[in-house]
């Protein structure tokens, strides 16, 4: 233990708590869904009324609503496997939520696309800190790490 170098606050991973992020984001997304459902009842012609909302496009709260505890469940439960909060994370998260979406169509290859390209997009966008909602210092902390010093001309 003498050999190891002592952790900081910043490395020391705090767990996540998965079923309480999947609930929460899961109803969120819920509420979208029904947005979304709302708006596609309001704009089809159909004699459903009001109902529509629930009976025509009802399936889109649903899906709304998976896609979202999918998402927010598989990424916390990745983090706490891997005990780090990095972009992978959020990649995990986007596929299962990406193969929800592409399972609604009833078809396993858009299922597995839809994995890849709503994963790589939500890894990227984690990796560019817009999820993480990082602060201005550790932004600079983060640019000091990765650029090289600006040489001081010499002076005598």
């Amino acid at each position: 233990m003498a050999g190891l170098p002592p952790q900081t606050v910043e490395d020391v991973y705090e767990p996540k708590p998965s079923l309480r992020n999947a609930s929460s984001i899961g109803l969120q997304a819920g509420v979208v869904g029904a947005f979304v459902s709302a708006v596609q009842n309001a704009l089809g012609s159909h004699s459903a009324g009001a109902a529509g909302i629930l009976t025509r496009s009802g399936g889109t709260i649903g899906t709304f609503a998976a896609m979202g505890a999918a998402f927010a469940f598989t990424e916390a439960v990745v983090a706490n496997q891997r005990e780090t909060n990095d972009a992978l994370n959020g990649a995990a998260g986007g596929c299962a939520a990406g193969f929800l979406a592409g399972l609604r169509t009833r078809s396993l290859p858009v299922a597995v696309a839809s994995c890849a390209v709503v994963g790589a997009a939500m890894g990227t966008f984690d990796f560019s800190g817009e999820i993480a909602g990082r602060s201005k210092e550790e932004n600079e902390e983060k640019r000091r790490k990765f650029f090289k010093p600006v040489p001081q001309p010499a002076t005598e």
